[in-house]
């Protein structure tokens, strides 16, 4: 994930795009790893999209 929120700002801070630090934080709320966290992510995203 970028580091560079592209002027958007975090989604974590209120913003609007997703970086490295949102997954960070993420990880850390959950109770997983950074590597965890993203796979669970990308699994979820995964079915959110095969559903519609």
């Amino acid at each position: 994930m970028p580091e560079d929120d592209m002027g958007k700002g975090k989604v974590s801070k209120g913003g609007g795009s997703l970086t490295e630090d949102d997954f960070r934080h993420m990880a850390k709320v959950w109770g997983m790893s950074l590597e965890e966290t993203k796979k669970e992510t990308l699994k979820l995203l995964k079915k959110e999209l095969k559903e519609k």
